[in-house]
């Protein structure tokens, strides 16, 4: 207890009285001056402050009075609520750039910086004031919103200044813009001088002109007409929160002063764009000249805020620290990834990520020596390249062999990632770093790199090598594009990563996941002219709660790395069009992608888009399942063929689908492409059918008297599992939810709802129990057949195989028909063969997805938007036919072969047998076909050629004739194609051997 003194009151008296008149007379003095400051900032502060200010009296109130405080405070706070931020400082070094740094979190619909012109009264410093404001709205507000209703007079000033300074602005393309920007900030519109509000009404254009970035600089004069630049970046999606922060390092980096900045953020309706007008000042006098080292460097850096992460290790380090520009910032963090990738798939504990990565920290040396290599061989503008590229090689070489620390194991995991950067500078073909205006790096590959890396980094890879690697490198993920032909086809698929740990457990394996899918899809794609490919990319979202930002970051390194695939992949006369990128290859490179795991609708209307617009030679061709094209789930193609297999295999097994009952299980949702599509066919074609199980990321449907088809059909291609009715679960049957979930204490619980004697009852289960059951299921739960139509690569492998046998040793499935890529592991099929299962591989089974994207791009080749719409649905009835046909073929002479060979041949081994006979006799074909191009027109030919059309295209005159056009390599590969895999399907091997004989006899005995 405290014991205050006797004259405590005394005390509290004589304090209240004096802090009373110090108060008052700060009052007074502040008062005093007050007037005194106010017009210190109407004559010192640039005029548009007034203007912008006018709607926020008491913060220029506040500044005028406590100005004089700024002496020793660090800041004045002039407005501080939920929506906005003003903020008064003395313009200091970093001033701005602190202020930032603590507004990371939050999102900036509005910035704007002024400073005084002079120094403020008594001080050594200027002013600055910082206004921010926190109203972005939402994609979804705006994709909503209906008309608006503009002032007059407000879009007549506006009107005039874009007809003054941006002639070229059509008048309704300017109403639709005015109309967005007065959607996300109509306050702006109607505080700002027309011409700011023209500025940034063109700025906005400018970026989606100039595909979504868009730099400039040009000289103006402010009101004491001293010599200033006005700075335009725009930037389409830009990366979330600390954005802004991260342009003014660049500012500051490069020693340009921003006297004034205005800076919105608006979302077009599908995600945000940045608009900022910076008006600077620099000692340098060639900020405007295009051709000066402050504009380029200027434009690289900015450009470069689209790649480097500020959260990056080499970022903090090396470009904070000074070491490096961003730019080669960008370029050392794609050698870790690539490094990363391509080394920890096979050795994971010596070559995780933060081991390479320490490994360029530590020795920033070596990181600029591999710099200096890659210049060297890729700088467009360099001289006598080739001779300076053989001695740099030489040095850099030497500096990694000799590299020793004293550290023996350290030394030799490090000396292996820093020889894995060199093979990866030496075998890069290709790349775009040298185009400033990109959002993604490209790296086209020689594969012939992997036998330099060695076995220790590649035998757990296929040992077929691919035509083509390409490595892509953005902000926020990486991936690989793998080909293994010239003309190659195959989907395009991004992991999404909820948390660190989880982006570099998948980018581990990432490259051996593309590889072994890209292999299997060479397999897949033995029907059609294309041989198989797959883009993999790897997205990190672990900063991210909220889906629509998820989204919006997926769309962003989505736009990204396709646009930096057309930077390398655009060609003239064979080479790189863009002469900023050396082109060591030298061909035209036709690569034909198509949607997969989280491409949405979209994107890929968006990639057909530029890839018109960027000169890409299959223009519209280059993605399949557009609007123009056939939609996979729209017209079920995938499961087409997976359902012909199922039903030809379900025969072997003495069950005709189509009359009698059978059970299956499903992996992958109603709701998804393959799996939902399948279910469908299967309820319209089979009446007997009993899908006891289906699996998806929601949940999963356990009925053992099958899901009743009612309650299943409402929820198939529109729901996933979570959104089944409970009321149609039957007896013993249960729904498992794994996106509800609650806790109690400290335990999470997830929900499940039993049918049990007659009655649902609703239960909440521990994680451990739900996962028990969640990952089980496939495996204990018996079926006559199983189709994996969804869930991720690998999911039944060498070391869980045995759980899908029953207590009885029996498998839990008679038949398998793989709907999903890679879902078994070689090994575990070789395994379930083995016990009795017959299982068909994806390389078959889920083939006809591809085959009717190949058909798709035939189309685009031969038709024009409106011939195809018009004939839409005649065409793509023309390719189920194909497909049935194509899965029938080779379903057919699985079996055949299976019994000719008296079941000592797997069939996963038959399959593969077929798939490489065929791309054997394709490789060939094709070859020889370029080497003779004439044979093309024979009319011999040119029937084969045409017998691989839809019935639409043979029995078209107009459409036929077309063929011709086709590009050479597409007429060749046509050709080869057809002729592979007829020999194989209809040919009768000792029938071809026979006539073989006979015309080598008939030849050689008339010489």
């Amino acid at each position: 207890m405290i014991n205050f003194p006797a004259d405590t009151d005394t005390i509290i008296e004589g304090a209240k009285k004096r802090l009373y008149g110090e108060v008052l007379r700060e009052i007074g003095g502040s008062c005093g001056s007050a007037g005194e400051n106010l017009h210190w900032l109407m004559a010192r502060m640039h005029p548009y402050f007034s203007i912008t200010m006018q709607d926020e009296p008491e913060a220029v109130a506040a500044l005028a009075t406590r100005m004089h405080l700024l002496g020793r405070e660090q800041r004045l706070v002039l407005a501080d609520r939920e929506t906005r931020l003003i903020v008064a400082r003395p313009n200091r070094p970093g001033s701005l750039y602190d202020t930032l740094k603590n507004l990371r979190e939050r999102e900036i619909s509005y910035a704007q910086f002024t400073q005084s012109y002079g120094t403020l009264p008594g001080l050594a410093e200027g002013l600055e004031v910082q206004r921010f404001e926190f109203e972005r709205k939402s994609n979804q507000e705006i994709a909503e919103a209906g008309k608006v209703k503009i002032p007059g007079g407000i879009r007549r000033e506006i009107s005039g200044a874009i007809r003054d300074f941006y002639p070229d602005v059509e008048p309704g393309e300017f109403d639709r813009l005015l109309r967005l920007l007065w959607l996300n900030n109509e306050h702006y519109v109607r505080v700002s001088p027309a011409k700011r509000v023209a500025q940034v009404l063109w700025l906005y254009l400018q970026s989606i002109l100039y595909g979504g970035i868009y730099f400039d600089a040009e000289e103006t004069e402010d009101t004491e007409h001293q010599r200033e630049y006005r700075v335009m970046f725009a930037a389409s999606n830009p990366p979330q929160n600390d954005f802004l922060q991260q342009i003014m390092e660049v500012f500051n980096r490069l020693g340009i002063g921003v006297k004034r900045a205005y800076c919105l953020t608006i979302s077009n309706g599908v995600h945000p764009y940045f608009l900022g007008n910076f008006y600077v000042r620099t000692r340098d006098a060639g900020l405007v000249d295009k051709n000066s080292e402050l504009f380029t460097g200027l434009r690289k850096e900015l450009y470069n805020t689209q790649i480097l992460s500020t959260t990056s290790h080499v970022y903090r380090q090396f470009v904070a620290g000074g070491i490096i520009p961003g730019e080669e910032a960008s370029l050392v963090n794609a050698l870790i990834g690539f490094c990363h990738t391509n080394l920890a798939h096979n050795q994971p504990d010596r070559f995780g990520f933060e081991d390479v990565m320490r490994a360029f920290d530590s020795h920033p040396a070596m990181a600029l020596q591999l710099i200096r290599l890659f210049k060297t061989r890729f700088d467009p503008a360099l001289k006598d390249r080739a001779a300076l590229y053989g001695r740099t090689l030489s040095e850099v070489t030497a500096a990694i062999e000799a590299y020793n620390t004293g550290h023996r194991h350290l030394d030799d995991v490090r000396r292996s990632i820093f020889r894995c950067a060199l093979i990866f500078i030496r075998h890069t073909l290709k790349t775009n770093f040298f185009i400033p205006e990109k959002q993604a790096l490209a790296f086209r590959l020689d594969p012939a790199y992997l036998a330099e890396l060695g076995s220790d980094f590649t035998d757990d890879l296929p040992p077929e090598r691919p035509f083509r690697i390409t490595f892509f490198f953005g902000r926020h993920g990486a991936g690989f594009h793998i080909g293994f032909s010239d003309i190659a086809r195959g989907g395009w698929r991004t992991i999404l990563t909820r948390g660190w740990d989880d982006y570099v457990t998948s980018a581990n394996t990432i490259f051996r996941e593309n590889y072994v899918l890209a292999h299997t899809q060479h397999l897949k794609n033995k029907d059609i002219y294309e041989g198989g490919s797959k883009m993999v990319v790897v997205l990190d979202s672990a900063d991210l709660a909220d889906q629509d930002l998820v989204t919006r970051r997926l769309y962003k390194l989505q736009f990204g790395f396709i646009n930096a695939f057309f930077d390398i992949f655009v060609t003239e006369n064979g080479r790189a069009k863009d002469p900023r990128v050396v082109d060591y290859y030298g061909e035209d490179e036709p690569i034909e992608l198509g949607p997969d795991e989280n491409m949405h609708d979209e994107m890929v209307e968006m990639i057909a888009r530029q890839s018109v617009r960027r000169g890409y030679i299959l223009g519209i061709g280059v993605i399949s399942s557009k609007r123009v094209g056939i939609n996979h789930k729209e017209y079920g193609v995938t499961s087409a063929g997976v359902v012909k297999f199922a039903e030809i295999t379900m025969a072997e097994l003495g069950i005709d689908i189509g009359k009698d009952p059978f059970t299956v299980k499903f992996t992958g949702g109603p709701n998804g492409d393959v799996a939902g599509n399948a279910m469908r066919l299967l309820l319209e074609r089979c009446p007997k059918v009993r899908i006891n199980l289906v699996i998806d990321g929601t949940g999963a449907l356990f009925d053992p008297s099958g899901a009743d088809p009612e309650a299943l059909k409402k929820i198939i291609l529109k729901g996933d599992v979570d959104a089944f009715d409970p009321q149609a679960l039957q007896e013993g049957g249960f729904l498992l939810y794994r996106t509800q979930r609650r806790t109690e204490g400290l335990c999470e619980l997830y929900r499940k709802v039993v049918r049990c004697a007659g009655e649902l009852a609703e239960e909440w289960i521990t994680v451990d129990e739900f996962y028990r059951d969640y990952n089980g299921l496939t495996f204990t739960v018996a079926a006559d057949l199983f189709i994996p139509a969804g869930g991720r690569p690998e999911t039944i492998d060498a070391e869980n195989w045995e759980r899908f046998l029953l207590e009885d040793g029996t498998p839990s499935a008679r038949a398998i028909v793989e709907g999903a890529n890679s879902f078994l592991t070689p090994a575990a099929r070789v395994e379930l063969q083995k016990k009795g299962v017959v299982l068909l591989r994806d390389a078959s089974a889920n083939k006809c997805g591809v085959i009717s994207s190949s058909y798709e791009i035939i189309a685009n080749l031969l038709m024009n938007e409106k011939e195809f719409l018009a004939n839409k649905e005649r065409y793509v009835a023309d390719v189920l036919e194909i497909l049935e046909r194509r899965a029938g073929d080779e379903a057919r002479l699985i079996f055949r072969r299976h019994r000719e060979a008296g079941g000592s041949q797997l069939y996963t081994e038959i399959s593969a047998g077929i798939s490489q006979e065929i791309n054997g006799h394709y490789a060939r074909l094709f070859a020889f076909f370029q080497s003779r191009p004439e044979l093309c027109d024979d009319p011999l030919f040119k029937r084969a050629i045409e017998s691989h059309m839809p019935a639409l295209v043979r029995s078209s005159t107009k459409y036929r004739g077309r063929i011709k056009n086709l590009p050479p390599k597409y007429r060749y590969a046509i050709l080869a194609s057809e002729l592979a895999s007829s020999l194989v399907y209809r040919g009768d091997s000792e029938a071809s051997f026979v006539e073989m004989l006979r015309a080598h006899l008939m030849r050689s005995l008339s010489i």
